[in-house]
């Protein structure tokens, strides 16, 4: 499992005061970015050719988050199947503990060259199951 924190910021705020559902995204992308950077060198799987494809995402809000929220966001590789993983993700307000929002992102191994989901090898899929 890996954890990134992340800060509310006045541009991640909407009309309403607090974050906009589109801003959730990004918070959850850079939490998948910072999980797989500390496992996994994405310079050698460009080399082999290989790229990962998010192809859906669930997202369930739960509570606002408003200015100067610190947001704890976990993340781990909930199943690996044999051409896609899904990553499961929550957002919760750190100082409180309370639940923001929950995530399931579901991503595809593509071949880079040729844009087509590829099934995943043994040694990939042993590198994905190491972030459950």
């Amino acid at each position: 499992m890996s954890s990134t924190i992340i800060k509310v910021r006045g541009y991640h705020l909407d009309l309403y005061g607090h974050v906009n559902n589109a801003r959730y995204l990004e918070f959850l992308e850079e939490a998948r970015w910072a999980m797989i950077e500390e496992k996994i060198d994405l310079g050698e799987l460009k080399e082999r050719g290989i790229g990962m494809v998010v192809v859906n995402i669930n997202i369930d809000y739960k509570l606002p988050a408003g200015l100067g929220a610190v947001l704890q966001v976990t993340s781990r590789i909930s199943r690996v199947g044999s051409k896609s993983a899904t990553v499961e993700q929550s957002i919760t307000e750190k100082r409180t503990g309370q639940l923001i929002a929950g995530a399931l992102v579901t991503f595809v191994v593509i071949d880079i060259n040729s844009q087509k989901v590829k099934t995943l090898d043994e040694s990939l899929r042993k590198l994905l199951q190491m972030f459950n």
